[in-house]
């Protein structure tokens, strides 16, 4: 009987928050169609390194499984990206698993994303209701504005942007292209917009607009295609008007 066929994975693990990072091996048992999260949840099944040694399960996050949720984020062979869509057959082997590091790590590929989550609060991403009697259908979007808008609500909060962007580490307080992003589609809805001047005051200080680069690289790296740059320049056209209003005392839309 000819050997059975194996994939090699190196993954970066850490004890705790404040252990030091350390690099184990593990052979998955090959099958086609394997994508990275059926091989972690192999090594979850049966945690024995490639030297035969019994060890700790490898700890991931992962909800959807079918790139939606956006939890499963991390760095698979140098690229940011979604674990659940990392399809085998299309990795340079071995294959290199690592917790992406603009985040802090809880435990080996675990990260928390707070800080992206704390910039979503800063600029308020979201649609203010009352909540306290049906306020019944909201207003209509005109459908051309509609098709852009949603494609920037496809943002799943992965944090794959903010781990591409040379301008989002542990120096700078950039809250990066997701949250910037937000801004523009919660300012574009009909009700959201009557809180657009509070956040485009919330990106015109430190840490936001001015803080970004330009590089590029979010909006290549963006597992949903969403047009991150092309938002930064609406975003840089809406805040220099704004600023014009603030300066003239301008109380108009």
């Amino acid at each position: 009987m000819s050997e059975q066929k194996t994939v090699t994975f190196i993954i970066t693990r850490q004890d705790d928050m404040n252990s030091a990072p350390y690099q184990e091996e593990f052979e998955v048992p090959y099958r086609p169609n394997l994508n990275v999260i059926a091989a972690l949840m192999e090594i979850r099944r049966n945690p024995v390194n490639k030297k035969g040694e019994k060890t700790t399960p490898v700890v991931w996050e992962m909800n959807c499984l079918e790139e939606v949720c956006g939890a499963c984020s991390m760095v698979i062979n140098g690229k940011p990206r979604q674990s659940c869509s990392a399809i085998v057959d299309q990795l340079e082997q071995p294959i290199r698993l690592e917790p992406m590091s603009t985040f802090p790590v809880v435990r080996d590929l675990q990260i928390d994303r707070s800080r992206m989550f704390d910039s979503l609060k800063k600029v308020k991403a979201w649609i203010p209701i009352d909540g306290t009697y049906d306020l019944g259908a909201g207003p209509r979007m005109p459908e051309q504005k509609r098709q852009w808008a949603y494609e920037l609500s496809k943002c799943m909060t992965c944090g794959v942007c903010l781990e591409a962007c040379p301008n989002v580490n542990s120096k700078s307080n950039f809250i990066g292209p997701a949250p910037l992003s937000q801004v523009r589609l919660f300012n574009a809805h009909p009700t959201g917009a009557m809180n657009k001047a509070e956040r485009l005051e919330q990106i015109m200080g430190d840490g936001g607009l001015a803080n970004c680069g330009n590089s590029q690289n979010c909006v290549q790296s963006c597992p949903k295609g969403i047009p991150l740059t092309t938002s930064i320049a609406a975003l840089n056209r809406d805040t220099a008007i704004q600023s014009f209003k603030n300066f003239f005392g301008s109380d108009t839309v």
